[in-house]
């Protein structure tokens, strides 16, 4: 358990950032090496999130600062809330397949093996569906080609959906090299889907009723010119509000981009750290908007100029978010 030593200020966010968006502020108790996939539990108040490089879970009590940490077996890549009256378990996605893991015991339960070769490839980033299905995508570690793909864990079983193992096109040719950015469209007629090395955002028609996906689509695309002196990032994690506006952190380029539901740049929030890997809607209106980051492999250079590296920060909104959904076991 950590905790924020009584009198001791949180580090500050800086000048810049603070001026750009009142009340970001940090609240992780310490940074993580690649810090992903926060999630939002209404009914215990507490934010979860993972860091994949540091193969850990973590769980921050909003309303007093306590932060409980769980080492893990392997890297995980995400987590979802699990569907019960009393359950406090979360579904996790790991290199080493689906596994289901009790807050309560810290015990890790084993629900499938990885479906794909772990040697090459591990699970990234995932969210549940309004059905209560756990939709996880993976990264070729490699990133040399465009192979990796989207899974769904439906009651226990793991499918293929899209990647070099779908059953035949279009589904294999929706491969991507890093998949990110999942996320659903109020109605949850549309399923949002990133390749970040791709500097991409896809959009899929989605059933809702058999989990089916078709149509995929360039939706919005950030200028790829990493050279440029003006580069913005590449879309990495996403969530989407209540009003249907897609919210991507931009890995590399310091900053969170809101974009309406036809791709336009709405606005563009500050972060200090110039890696953000995903956002999450939370707090006790939604209206919070969490935000995760990454320090490892990042050099010396960039660290000194963006120290807060690795924190998961908050910023208050206007519109809400939607509210998580949970995985039917």
């Amino acid at each position: 358990m950590k905790l924020w030593p009584p009198g001791t200020p949180r580090p500050e966010v800086g000048p810049a950032c603070a001026a750009a968006c009142p009340g970001l502020q940090v609240v992780s108790a310490g940074a993580s090496a690649l810090g992903e996939g926060p999630l939002w539990d209404d009914r215990s108040g507490t934010l979860l999130w993972v860091d994949i490089d540091g193969r850990q879970l973590h769980c921050l009590q909003v309303s007093d600062g306590e932060q409980r940490d769980w080492p893990l077996p392997d890297n995980p890549g995400c987590v979802g809330l699990v569907a019960g009256e009393t359950a406090r378990q979360v579904v996790i996605a790991m290199r080493s397949g689906f596994h289901v893991f009790d807050l309560r015991d810290s015990t890790l339960a084993r629900l499938t093996d990885p479906p794909f070769d772990s040697a090459r490839y591990r699970f990234n980033d995932g969210k549940v569906d309004s059905r209560g299905r756990f939709w996880a995508g993976t990264l070729l570690e490699s990133k040399d080609e465009a192979s990796a793909g989207l899974y769904c864990l439906e009651r226990g079983r793991a499918r293929v959906v899209t990647g070099a193992g779908a059953a035949g096109s279009p589904g294999r040719d929706w491969g991507v090299t890093t998949s990110n950015g999942l996320a659903f469209s109020p109605d949850g007629r549309v399923m949002y889907h990133s390749d970040t090395p791709a500097h991409v955002v896809y959009t899929y028609d989605f059933d809702a009723a058999d989990g089916s996906i078709a149509n995929r689509r360039t939706w919005w695309r950030a200028d790829a010119d990493r050279a440029a002196p003006a580069y913005g990032g590449r879309p990495d994690g996403a969530a989407v509000d209540a009003r249907g506006c897609y919210w991507t952190a931009q890995y590399e380029g310091g900053r969170v981009l809101q974009l309406s539901p036809q791709g336009r740049i709405l606005r563009a929030l500050p972060v200090p750290a110039r890696c953000p890997t995903m956002v999450a809607f939370g707090g006790p209106d939604l209206r919070t908007l969490y935000i995760t980051t990454a320090r490892a492999g990042r050099c010396e250079n960039e660290l000194r100029e963006w120290p807060l590296s690795g924190y998961v920060f908050s910023a208050p909104v206007d519109v809400p978010g939607l509210p998580s959904n949970r995985y039917l076991p």
